[in-house]
């Protein structure tokens, strides 16, 4: 089920309405929104509902063990044996498929015919996201930083949480299982902002990334030898604006309609290509895995103890699983180690430090280096496989043909889509401190002509979201 389509609508407006008649007794409420949360999954594939549940069952059963054992071997086991069930899963329905093929492609460059075959590996959506909030979840009762839900229910309602479930944010359970617990407050309803946000959502999602998807960056990206440099130059911009747009769209509209449920998830996206830094970045794009990867492997590793060639290392390492990650695909290893080698890079150059003060003209290049080493990432991100983005940079030499996309409308998505990033931070709670002092019917009313208008606005078609693959 697509967050924008008329049956997401249907299905939210029956759960906003049934979950918050349910206020007064928040057990039948938590049942009724973990029943809601596995249709919605289901909505896919039935069949991955039973992955879901023995996930959030291990991880629970896990956290009580965890929370109970005293310090030492048996509690360290009990952790490791829920995080190698958790990256087992993981591994098998992500990787298992990369590995054989690259080991069949091994055995026959030694020339050895006999391959071992294939199997058809259906990849539940969203399995990366809900796995990460396990291994989060029994690695912080671990560490003592919150202690273990002795209710399955929680956990089933934490791990399933429908806006959250299929493509983030990566939500802590020490923001989410609190206000799983607490008692339905109508006062926790942020009904103004989650409008906005669903609002914002879904003109980033449904106008500018679905047009310079359709109109641009798919079309150069299917074959870039046939387009001049100049075109390659401004659909690879464009599919930075457009993977920004689609994935920051759908954490608006989860972050909105969780708003509109009663419960707050941080901002996973902060303006990221105002970024001077390769570092800063990532500190302001999806933020719930960054702030995850650092907390969760970066620190394991050993973080910056053992001196700066080990943080360097364990940096790099940790932005290389984090391409990982993304796909068991050695394009996807090859961009994480472009962003690994870069942030190395920068930390030697500043000794891990941001510039204190620096002259006015220096942050205008740095913007400019941090915006187009990302696109420039995003050729191996965007692309099938290595040698495909080899071919999209080698195509930068095609001076001799039209130029075809550098038109008034694709111009204003893609310069447009960028000049947001420089608009004030606080912007959207500005506009929400005003739209808050209308009548509730009144702002119900203003949000329905929005999503209309947004809907005639877009291009024919409901394309999903790029990070349900992940």
């Amino acid at each position: 089920m697509l967050f924008p389509t008329l049956d997401f609508g249907i299905f939210f407006l029956i759960v906003f309405f049934v979950s918050w008649a349910l206020r007064g007794v928040n057990f039948w409420r938590k049942w009724f929104l973990v029943i809601a949360s596995y249709f919605f999954y289901g909505y896919w594939d039935w069949r991955f509902c039973i992955l879901l549940a023995a996930s959030s069952a291990v991880n629970h059963v896990a956290g009580v063990l965890i929370q109970d054992l005293p310090d030492g071997r048996a509690r360290k086991w009990v952790l490791r044996a829920a995080i190698v069930f958790n990256i087992g899963v993981l591994g098998f329905f992500k990787y298992f498929e990369f590995f054989l093929t690259s080991f069949n492609d091994m055995m026959l460059g030694l020339g050895l015919e006999r391959e071992i075959p294939l199997f058809e590996i259906i990849l539940p959506v969203g399995i990366s996201f809900f796995t990460f909030q396990g291994i989060s979840y029994v690695m912080d009762v671990y560490r003592r930083d919150i202690p273990a839900s002795r209710s399955l229910l929680d956990v089933l309602l934490y791990i399933s949480f429908f806006p959250q479930l299929v493509a983030g944010p990566i939500v802590r359970a020490s923001t989410l299982i609190p206000q799983i617990e607490a008692k339905p407050d109508p006062q926790r309803i942020l009904m103004s902002m989650g409008l906005l946000l669903v609002l914002l959502g879904l003109f980033k999602k449904m106008v500018i990334a679905n047009y310079l998807a359709s109109e641009m960056v798919d079309q150069v990206f299917e074959d870039p030898s046939y387009y001049h440099a100049f075109d390659l130059l401004l659909a690879i911009w464009g599919y930075a604006i457009q993977i920004y747009c689609d994935f920051s769209a759908y954490s608006d509209i989860a972050i909105g309609v969780a708003a509109m449920l009663g419960y707050r998830f941080q901002k996973n996206f902060n303006q990221p290509f105002r970024s001077e830094s390769i570092r800063e970045l990532w500190r302001r794009w999806h933020i719930s895995l960054s702030t995850w990867l650092r907390d969760y492997l970066y620190i394991p590793l050993g973080g910056n103890r053992g001196g700066p060639w080990r943080a360097r290392r364990n940096l790099f390492l940790t932005m290389f699983l984090g391409g990982a990650w993304h796909g068991a695909a050695w394009h996807f290893l090859f961009w994480g180690g472009l962003h690994g080698v870069a942030l190395v890079i920068e930390t030697m150059l500043t000794h891990g430090r941001q510039l204190a003060r620096k002259p006015l003209w220096l942050g205008p290049i740095l913007v400019f280096y941090a915006f187009n080493f990302n696109c420039l990432s995003f050729i191996f991100f965007r692309s099938e496989d290595l040698s495909y983005a080899f071919l999209y940079l080698e195509s930068f030499a095609n001076f001799d043909l039209p130029v075809m996309f550098w038109t008034p409308f694709l111009m204003t998505l893609v310069f447009g889509g960028l000049a947001m990033h420089f608009l004030p931070e606080d912007g959207l709670e500005r506009v929400e401190r005003r739209f808050r002092r209308l009548p509730l019917a009144v702002q119900g009313g203003l949000a329905g002509l929005g999503i209309v208008a947004i809907d005639a606005m877009g291009p024919d078609g409901v394309a999903p979201f790029i990070y349900f693959q992940f």
